[in-house]
């Protein structure tokens, strides 16, 4: 089945095609279809998603139900060896701590079993929810990448760069 990870509220364990549905109905929430979009086909989307072959996929559970997804890959080249990581969560259970476990749990995994000394994050710099969130855990920002991502409306926005190194994970 793959790891399972076990934080504090939530468990992170491999996403599957039954997930889809489920994964599909939090990206269509407009909160998080606003900054993860997809398309007009979001089942598509999540399916690739999840077969991204540079990237391993968790569903997150917290309460006895999937209630988000997050995603990490890593540069193995030992000049820039480092892992990145991506969620998002059902709006409905924002506010409860549930993104600051996940983040948690993961990084401690990537740190820990993984050997990656740094970890990047890149939130939208409106995005002040997952800002804090990430914060929490540790991350710092570094930097500003401009008209990083295009937004749903086909404008250029910038994104907060962060970083998380082992030695600072809390």
């Amino acid at each position: 089945m793959g790891t399972i990870l076990h934080g504090a509220h939530v468990t992170l364990r491999p996403a599957a095609a039954g997930d889809i549905r489920a994964l599909v109905a939090i990206r269509r929430t407009p909160e998080v279809y606003a900054r993860w979009r997809g398309g007009d086909d979001l089942t598509d989307a999540v399916t690739t998603d999840l077969a991204e072959p540079d990237t391993e996929s968790f569903v997150i559970e917290a309460e006895g139900r999937v209630v988000g997804a997050v995603q990490w890959y890593a540069n193995d080249d030992d000049e820039y060896r480092h892992a990145g990581m991506d969620l998002y969560l059902d709006p409905a259970v924002h506010g409860r701590g549930l993104g600051t476990d996940t983040v948690r749990t993961l990084a401690r995994h990537l740190v820990g079993h993984h050997r990656h000394h740094r970890l990047i994050i890149d939130p939208a710099v409106d995005n002040a929810a997952a800002i804090r969130c990430y914060e929490k855990v540790g991350f710092r920002p570094v930097g500003v990448m401009r008209q990083y991502e295009r937004g749903p409306d086909g404008t250029w926005h910038d994104n907060l760069l962060m970083d998380l190194l082992a030695t600072e994970l809390r």
